[in-house]
């Protein structure tokens, strides 16, 4: 989980800081993903797919939660 300062600086970056900053980091890690036997590297790949689906669907679940709440 991020502090809320971290939370608080990445709300005030533009788009183009906070794409910037995304392009920076999977350059920075490209190397250590793509360590490993191509099984191990699928797999790496497979949880970070399965992380984000997560991230995903609680997200799409609150905001179908306030827009219920609103509508009430």
């Amino acid at each position: 989980m991020l502090s809320p300062e971290t939370l608080e600086s990445y709300r005030q970056m533009t788009s183009s800081q906070r794409l910037q900053l995304t392009l920076s980091m999977m350059s920075e890690n490209e190397a250590y993903l793509l360590v490993g036997t191509p099984e191990q590297v699928a797999r790496k790949f497979q949880r970070i797919n399965q992380q984000n689906d997560e991230r995903n669907a609680a997200m799409l679940t609150q905001l179908s939660r306030s827009r219920t709440a609103s509508h009430e």
